[in-house]
């Protein structure tokens, strides 16, 4: 059988980086097996439904480069789905669900519950007091079929609930090994609801069924409610998928990784100037890595060396540092033209224009100083215009302030005559610096110092040369200029 996984967020907002990590693992299986990959979205729960939220997932999705074999896809702003086993949002499926569920309660294997919610948090509160674990005391489970059909014939609320069978349950987890839990622990789980919504464990149990979902990997959060799920599979007939779950996503202090804490959301990072392919690279490493020596993953690596069995069982720390990083290693790769492309929104954004041929010369020199896309809004500032500074920072080390004028003239006066062609590349600036260096015998610190701070007005900053290429002839003049004139003599 091919190998056929999903992802199923609930669109409730924002796409985590715990789910881009879920995504990910059940996209990198698929890929390797030369398997499906699919998309379902999980919107039974009407009251947590945040409207927009599955088209900014399917955009999330798509920046990412994640795109499913089958399910819903954004196509110019609107949602379209691919596949033959849909529709893929839960809530267009409501006739399969009720139909399942009425199998169940026809093989005695579920029964309907008209208790109210007041009933229901008057027994959770007794049985907190009591210290027991929190679960339906099966109240209506004996009601006779007759009062049954009365009360529902005369539209009083009602639930349908499983109805647990004795003795324990157990699973394989690929990660985790066998897992067996006592039936008596487990719930009888409301599989519809009053409003005729399945419920998430019924939802997900019939959906995989028939999508044919071989593997399904998500977050351990879901191992105490993977029980259920078998004995439904059990009682349908139906063989179980392979489960596989995933540790969490811990902070640095190891509390779980969440939104009170800074930012979770995949748009959050992308907006904060993170590329997309170290993002995944950057998560597909949070838990699994199958090289110890090695850190940067294009994704056609990741497919061929995902391994689900090597996956950790302990939780991930998300280290913000390694994804800076990491970034920054992506950052670097990129040609000058297509850092411009990629810098130039967050320029627009923070409302500079700078031109184009100065643009594509500072992502020169800065790629390999950049961590994120964002970086660039500072940077372009030095060399749109010198930032004041202390005339105190042009002298270098033992040397005063005449000397640093001395040198500051005479790279000036040298600049002035060299021919315009030594403007067009970094590599002859730097030769034509030196060369005038040595001929005239001078320290290199004693020259280079004082140049690199009239053309930066920073301490730390790229090269003199580098600097001069990317002003210009010009500038390069204006500035030192500048610089002369505050050196006090």
């Amino acid at each position: 059988m091919s190998v056929r996984t999903r992802f199923a967020p609930s669109p409730t907002g924002f796409l985590h980086v715990g789910g881009l990590r879920t995504a990910l693992y059940n996209y990198l299986l698929a890929r390797q097996q030369s398997g499906q990959y699919l998309l379902r979205i999980e919107d039974t729960d009407r009251e947590r439904l945040v409207p927009g939220a599955v088209e900014k997932l399917l955009e999330a999705f798509g920046r990412v480069n994640l795109l499913p074999d089958e399910g819903p896809r954004l196509v110019n702003g609107a949602v379209e789905q691919v596949g033959d086993v849909g529709p893929y949002i839960q809530s267009e499926r409501l006739p399969v669900y009720q139909e399942h569920a009425k199998r169940l309660l026809d093989a005695g294997a579920a029964y309907v519950c008209f208790c109210s919610s007041e009933r229901l948090d008057g027994l959770r509160k007794q049985q907190e007091i009591a210290k027991l674990s929190t679960k339906y005391d099966r109240h209506c489970l004996s009601l006779p079929a007759d009062e049954v059909l009365r009360r529902s014939a005369a539209g009083e609320a009602h639930v349908l609930r499983l109805r647990v069978p004795e003795g324990e349950t157990s699973f394989e987890d690929v990660i985790r090994g066998t897992i067996t839990i006592n039936n008596a622990e487990v719930d009888d789980q409301v599989l519809i609801k009053s409003d005729g919504f399945p419920t998430y464990h019924m939802a997900v149990v019939v959906d995989d069924h028939l999508m044919k979902i071989t593997h399904v990997i998500r977050g351990e959060e879901w191992i105490s409610s993977t029980p259920k799920h078998v004995i439904l599979y059990r009682l349908f007939g139906w063989d179980a998928p392979l489960f596989a779950h995933l540790p969490l996503l811990l902070n640095p202090d190891k509390s779980k990784l969440s939104k009170r804490q800074g930012d979770v959301a995949v748009e959050d990072y992308l907006a904060k100037g993170y590329l997309p392919e170290a993002l995944v690279n950057f998560v597909a490493l949070l838990g699994f890595n199958p090289k110890a020596d090695q850190e940067i993953y294009a994704i056609d690596e990741l497919i061929e060396l995902f391994d689900l069995t090597k996956i950790n069982k302990s939780g991930a720390v998300f280290d913000q540092a390694k994804l800076n990083w990491m970034n920054g290693q992506y950052v670097m790769k990129k040609t000058s033209a297509e850092l411009v492309a990629l810098v130039r929104p967050f320029l627009d954004a923070a409302g500079k224009t700078i031109d184009a041929a100065l643009l594509e010369k500072i992502c020169a020199i800065e790629k390999t100083r950049m961590e994120r896309l964002t970086d660039i809004v500072e940077i372009v500032d030095a060399y749109v215009s010198v930032p004041a500074f202390d005339p105190a920072i042009l002298v270098w080390k033992k040397a005063d302030a005449a000397d640093s004028k001395a040198n500051l003239v005479g790279v000036r006066d040298h600049l002035s005559t060299v021919e315009e062609t030594v403007w067009t590349e970094i590599g002859l600036v730097e030769a034509s610096i030196k060369a005038y260096i040595e001929s005239k015998g001078l320290s290199n610190g004693n020259v280079l110092w004082p140049t690199r701070v009239a053309l930066s007005g920073r301490a730390a900053s790229p090269s003199p040369f580098e600097l001069a290429w990317a002003l210009g002839k010009d500038e390069t003049m204006r500035r030192l200029d500048g610089a002369i004139a505050s050196l006090a003599t």
